[in-house]
């Protein structure tokens, strides 16, 4: 897109777009606060259904647009998986780290979500797992059980869209006449948060490639990370500004999004049927984490050693794919 900038606009192209997208990530998480204050959700549930629908609109354009120009779904489901894996090994284990180092204790998770919000989470994470366990049993993904994904998102999500909280319920009157307005400005910062995102990943590409990256490379990292920019920069402003269960229902959400909707609108957009088995690999690192932040909201607890561990994990994935890859 900016290839006629040359080096030093996509330089500036990139410094004025990281800037963009810290501003628009902190608008956005302002007023998603002041959305669950006024609304009555958690912080959690908005996290995981207004914010984790629009960041995940880069791996949604991915997925949808590689599906219809036919290039098979082998792109939407490696974007699917690998993205998952990113959403809560790099970005959750980065927002874990930062959370943490403000407290001298472990991190206390759970206290901080109402009852039915964790169990929104375990949800998520179970639909994460158990669809790509499922896709590896039967061998391949079509249409039709593209359609069941969708009717899964649809389903939880009205499900989820009833679910309230009723404290505060008789203070806040004349604040909840402000709640389009903030819904609006929450929903508006997650558009300039993706929409500068993928300014990023423009001007990075370009750069990358005039200094000569690897193409292989460029897509492992730039174009790969790129896709979840978004979540990152929700997940450690919300962790810098204390807010842990907003950035726990972006990501889980995200990853649930990821899984259901996204994968399924790809499916359907696909008249190919595809062979899920060269996908062995991301599947099982990806019940691997979604196991492993089970186990640490099980125990309601975070620490700095907590966020090591996804970080590594993040970090044996990225090894194990490209030996793959060279083999």
């Amino acid at each position: 897109m900016f290839e006629e900038w040359g080096l030093l606009g996509n330089v500036l192209v990139l410094l004025v777009s990281l800037v963009i997208l810290d501003r628009a990530s902190e608008l956005t998480i302002n007023n998603a606060v002041k959305v669950s204050e006024l609304s009555g959700f958690g912080k959690t549930t908005i996290g995981f259904i207004l914010i984790a629908l629009v960041t995940t609109l880069p791996e949604l354009s991915v997925s949808v647009f590689a599906a219809v120009l036919g290039k098979g779904i082998d792109i939407a489901v490696g974007n699917v998986l690998g993205s998952n894996i990113v959403n809560i090994c790099l970005i959750l284990g980065a927002g874990f780290f930062i959370a943490s180092m403000k407290s001298t204790d472990r991190l206390k998770m759970v206290p901080l979500l109402a009852e039915e919000e964790v169990g929104t989470l375990y949800f998520g994470l179970f639909i994460a797992s158990i669809v790509p366990l499922t896709l590896l049993y039967i061998g391949y993904a079509s249409r039709f059980i593209g359609i069941i994904l969708i009717g899964i998102f649809a389903f939880y999500i009205f499900r989820l869209a009833k679910i309230k909280h009723t404290k505060n319920e008789g203070c806040l009157g004349k604040e909840r006449s402000k709640l389009k307005r903030y819904t609006f400005l929450a929903v508006l910062g997650a558009i300039i948060v993706v929409a500068s995102a993928d300014l990023i990943v423009d001007s990075a590409t370009y750069i990358a490639k005039l200094i000569g990256v690897p193409q292989v490379i460029l897509g492992a990292t730039i174009v790969a990370f790129g896709t979840s920019l978004p979540e990152f920069a929700n997940t450690l402003k919300s962790a810098i500004k204390g807010h842990l269960e907003l950035a726990l229902g972006n990501i889980v959400g995200s990853c649930f999004t990821n899984i259901t909707l996204i994968l399924g609108v790809s499916l359907i957009g696909s008249t190919i049927r595809e062979d899920i088995t060269p996908f062995t690999n991301p599947i099982l690192f990806s019940l691997i984490t979604n196991l492993l932040l089970w186990y640490f909201l099980s125990i309601g607890k975070v620490s700095w050693r907590e966020s090591a561990m996804l970080l590594f994990l993040y970090l044996v994935f990225i090894v194990v794919s490209f030996g793959g890859y060279r083999t």
